[in-house]
């Protein structure tokens, strides 16, 4: 509602008649900006996780994406996927028999 308004009255009239700090309003309108960057890099592991079959977990995927000439943290990485549900397949154990020969 402050977005629509401040073009037409100052901020500072603004935050005392919906009584809201103005620390409380740069980091709301902060905050929104960041999740604009983090869709941006959710779109790129999504492509670079669907393009390798889902084989790819975060590390892997944060090497493609430096390679791509995209920098980004891989613990960034790891929380974005986990926050879209996005899991590299593991290969199933074999089995090993734990007695060995009985000769």
């Amino acid at each position: 509602m402050i977005e629509e308004l401040r073009h037409i009255y100052p901020l500072h009239i603004l935050f005392r008649i919906m009584a809201i700090s103005k620390s409380s309003y740069y980091y709301t309108r902060k905050a929104v900006n960041k999740e604009d960057k983090d869709i941006t890099i959710k779109s790129y592991i999504k492509t670079v996780y669907h393009k390798n079959k889902r084989r790819y977990g975060y590390r892997r995927i944060t090497l493609e994406l430096k390679n791509q000439g995209i920098l980004i943290n891989h613990k960034r990485v790891k929380r974005l996927m986990k926050i879209m549900g996005l899991y590299g397949i593991m290969p199933k154990a074999k089995y090993k028999s734990y007695r060995g020969d009985m000769n």
